[in-house]
């Protein structure tokens, strides 16, 4: 089974976007996420801001009534949920219309909700001061999902350094998790401490990245730790969509940061057995390059959930 664990682009990537990835996209997906069209979300529901301990954060919550769960995205390192919007677009117009469909077909499936949001210091959610590891990134989500009334059950959807956050949270909260799709993710023990960072890495880090971003980079090792410290439930179901590009062209750069050691690729590969892995001759960022495949993955698992 195949598991990529450094990034990959195309060549047909931007000069600008490729020289940013070689700085710090290995330290977690991408310096430039984010910027895809936001159309399809934007023709059904805007964002809007929320506070949590005493930060706006960027959110949108679309709640159908008697929904059977909510769809959660989380965005991958300095990426917002715009990035999402193509995926997004085919789930908001059914749970905005789950009332109409109920009353036209009283037998048929219910509708689930949604929530994405941007992290602080992302899109227009303000910076903060509080932790920016996983531990705490989870507890925040977790508050906010509650804030806005979306109960569980959930199916996590996380890209790169969001899915390691997914992780973290279907296993602190299994009994709330119905599903798990890792789009890209990062695993536990891929990347290094930042203090095993190279100096040349470390430099980057600073140079192009927020604080609040270089801050959860210093935490994904720690992050990682927390994650295979707590038990896995094998009764979660988790697809693992994979970026295996085909391209003669296709660049891999680690810069220092990644385990790629056997022992280390072993380790990830063995972690959620029974999982599905779904390979693609894609880039890193699947949900815009073939949001087609993320929406599938996502509408098997809202069947399984059943």
């Amino acid at each position: 089974m195949p598991i990529n664990i450094v990034s990959s682009y195309r060549p047909s990537a931007s000069p600008f976007m490729r020289t940013c990835a070689l700085a710090v996209l290995t330290l977690l997906a991408t310096v430039l996420a984010g910027l895809g069209s936001a159309h399809a979300s934007e023709a059904a529901a805007m964002p809007a801001l929320a506070r949590l301990h005493g930060q706006e954060i960027e959110q949108l919550s679309i709640k159908a009534p008697d929904a059977q769960g909510t769809l959660v995205f989380e965005n991958g390192s300095r990426a917002d949920m715009e990035g999402w919007s193509a995926v997004i677009g085919a789930f908001v117009a059914p749970a905005q219309q789950y009332q109409l469909t109920q009353q036209s077909a009283p037998g048929s499936a219910k509708a689930w909700s949604l929530f994405a949001y941007d992290r602080p210091g992302i899109g227009r959610s303000e910076a903060t001061e509080r932790p920016r590891d996983g531990r705490q990134i989870v507890a925040d989500l977790r508050e906010l999902l509650q804030q806005q009334g979306h109960k569980p059950p959930y199916v996590l959807v996380g890209h790169s350094l969001g899915g390691l956050y997914m992780q973290l949270f279907a296993r602190q909260y299994p009994s709330e998790v119905k599903g798990l799709v890792l789009v890209d993710s990062l695993y536990p023990g891929i990347i290094k401490k930042p203090e095993d960072f190279p100096l040349y890495t470390r430099w980057a880090k600073a140079v192009f990245m927020s604080r609040m971003a270089a801050r959860e980079i210093d935490a994904i090792h720690a992050t990682g730790e927390a994650v295979l410290a707590l038990p896995w439930s094998a009764q979660i179901p988790v697809t693992r969509l994979v970026n295996v590009p085909k391209g003669a062209g296709a660049i891999a750069v680690d810069f220092g940061v990644v385990n790629a050691d056997e022992a280390t690729i072993a380790r990830v590969r063995a972690l959620y057995p029974g999982a599905k892995t779904v390979v693609l001759d894609s880039d890193h960022q699947i949900q815009k390059a073939n949001p087609e495949a993320v929406v599938q993955a996502i509408q098997e698992m809202m069947i399984s959930a059943r």
